[in-house]
């Protein structure tokens, strides 16, 4: 499940909307809905992404927070390290390879190290 599934899903539990209920007001299968909150289809399209966030009645820093969610869910990511240093190259094979044998408090570990090198360092 991606973070953005999980959300959708939360969102619609919260509110007690069925799946096929939703799946018809925002013009989509009830079977594509199922596969984006499984993390089985890919990051939803910024119209698809409007319609949900327009569908939940949701504004301002919720909105913003589910548009980041789906920044962030693209569930077949491609790193491309062309022109970066080999360490970089090594680093993203690694975790490619390893992710699924990472334990949550693992990949918890690796997130926070990541946000925490990333404020003290000037983005590019």
């Amino acid at each position: 499940m991606t973070p953005f599934g999980k959300r959708l899903r939360e969102l619609r539990a919260a509110r007690g909307v069925t799946m096929k209920e939703m799946a018809d007001a925002i013009g989509v299968s009830a079977a594509y809905l199922s596969a984006l909150e499984h993390g089985h289809r890919g990051k939803p399209t910024y119209y698809l992404l409007q319609r949900i966030i327009t569908f939940f009645n949701i504004i301002w820093d919720e909105a913003e927070d589910l548009e980041r969610l789906a920044q962030n869910s693209d569930p077949r990511v491609v790193v491309d390290t062309s022109g970066l240093t080999p360490a970089a190259t090594t680093l993203a094979n690694r975790l490619s390879r390893s992710i699924r044998s990472l334990s949550d408090a693992d990949v918890e570990a690796i997130l926070a190290l990541l946000e925490t090198r990333l404020k003290t360092k000037p983005r590019r």
